[in-house]
């Protein structure tokens, strides 16, 4: 690596593991993150954010990289809204005794119509915490002082009667640094209403609760492989129709032939990882992040050989533009089929729905700077940035685990016109 590269991957391990964000809600804020008009020539091979639609890259058509997305198993779906099915939630507590390692999980999956109001009327955040505990207590006072930005209430039930249909897949999601399990609700909940099942730890040791006070593991090689490890347990307990760890309701309900992975930031990083190593991912996305990256090195896009996907959020801080110029890189490197979703406007965290929530959340929330020209900005309204994540997340996974080949209407729909451009490499 040159000096000149090196210097630039310093500065983006200074924004992804210090700040993720300089914006405030309703000021603009200086941007000490950018890599500045004097970046070195040796990266100006990352291709720039031109505005332009990403192309479609139909060159590798011929090559058969076994990662054919399935032909149609189930009818079309409207991934712009909810599916059919209220959402139900259940809470686990798993340790894996073999690394004495103890996780936070939630499972969200598609419920009874008996459930329906009970999805409806949702709970608040803090709830996903056990009352009395010092991490519901911290998430009450962070919500008490949320901007709008944060969506702060759910559409699920806790321990709902699952809906009687079979076995659904399962999407297993990795959270970002420092951040929590349920960060993506309003993404999760669209692929359970769906009848996609979603599995999420908390990654113990690298949750908003170490960020607040300065002890979260870092952003390194060996905490990949240990999130990488904690999403292939958390596979290992809810694939085992027999495990006693999951409810007797949804125990044997989950398809292990129809698996995902799914990660934001650190997440999407440790779902490229996953998909590397272990076979039973048969598609992955990751949000926010290039998969494969010289801060965390570890991921080989030439070894995963499933669909992958992309979403980029064009004025993101914590990775910069250099950054984006590498989810740019990892759409053209990718064995195809590979897609790229842009949003612009679009900070870091405007795709989870906790932009905001933290002083480490607010890239996405409010007023900003460009990475270019540092001129002010207001980021992409906090809903509509959430809707478009939901329906190209959804629309990836109904194509890749439920055989939608019209799912992709969806995935590639410039939606909202100017906001949103998308290549596909097929």
């Amino acid at each position: 690596m040159s000096r000149a590269v090196a210097v630039t991957v310093l500065v983006w391990v200074a924004s992804m593991g210090c700040a993720e964000s300089t914006a405030t809600p309703g000021a603009a804020a200086s941007d000490t993150l950018s890599l500045g008009a004097d970046l070195p020539v040796e990266v100006a091979s990352v291709p720039p954010d031109t505005g332009a639609d990403a192309p479609t890259d139909t060159a590798g058509a011929a090559t058969d990289t076994g990662a054919d997305v399935p032909e149609v198993t189930a009818p079309a779906t409207d991934w712009r809204t909810d599916g059919p099915f209220p959402v139900g939630h259940a809470e686990l507590l798993l340790t894996d005794a073999a690394r004495k390692r103890t996780l936070r999980v939630t499972l969200w999956y598609p419920a009874a119509e008996s459930a329906r109001a009970a999805a409806d009327a949702g709970m608040g955040l803090a709830d996903f915490y056990p009352a009395g505990s010092t991490e519901r207590a911290t998430l009450t006072g962070l919500l008490a002082k949320a901007p709008a930005c944060v969506r702060t209430r759910t559409r699920s039930a806790l321990d709902a009667a699952p809906a009687a249909t079979g076995s659904w897949p399962v999407v297993a999601f990795s959270h970002c640094h420092t951040c929590v399990r349920f960060e993506s609700t309003t993404v999760v909940e669209r692929l359970a209403s769906h009848g996609i099942a979603v599995i999420a730890p908390d990654h113990t040791g690298n949750t908003v609760f170490e960020g607040l006070t300065g002890t979260s593991a870092a952003i390194s090689t060996d905490f990949l492989q240990t999130r990488t490890d904690d999403m292939k347990f958390v596979l290992d307990t809810v694939l085992d129709a027999k495990s006693a760890s999951v409810p007797a309701a949804l125990r044997g309900k989950f398809d292990a032939t129809r698996v995902g992975a799914l990660g934001h930031s650190f997440g999407g990083v440790t779902t490229g990882k996953l998909a590397m190593d272990d076979p039973r991912p048969k598609a992955a996305m990751a949000l926010a992040v290039p998969m494969a990256q010289p801060l965390i090195p570890g991921v080989d896009l030439a070894k995963i050989h499933v669909p992958v996907a992309f979403v980029l959020a064009q004025e993101d801080h914590a990775i910069t533009e250099f950054g984006n110029g590498l989810i740019r890189q990892n759409f053209a490197d990718a064995n195809p089929p590979a897609w790229l979703v842009e949003i612009a406007d679009a900070g870091h965290h405007s795709v989870a729905d906790i932009a905001g929530l933290a002083p480490d959340f607010m890239d996405g929330c409010g007023q900003g700077k460009r990475n270019g020209d540092q001129s002010a900005f207001a980021y992409l309204d906090n809903a509509v940035a959430r809707a478009v994540t939901a329906r190209v997340v959804g629309a990836f996974f109904g194509m890749t685990l439920l055989g939608q080949t019209t799912a992709a209407e969806a995935l590639l729909a410039k939606e909202p016109a100017g906001v949103v451009t998308t290549g596909e490499r097929k």
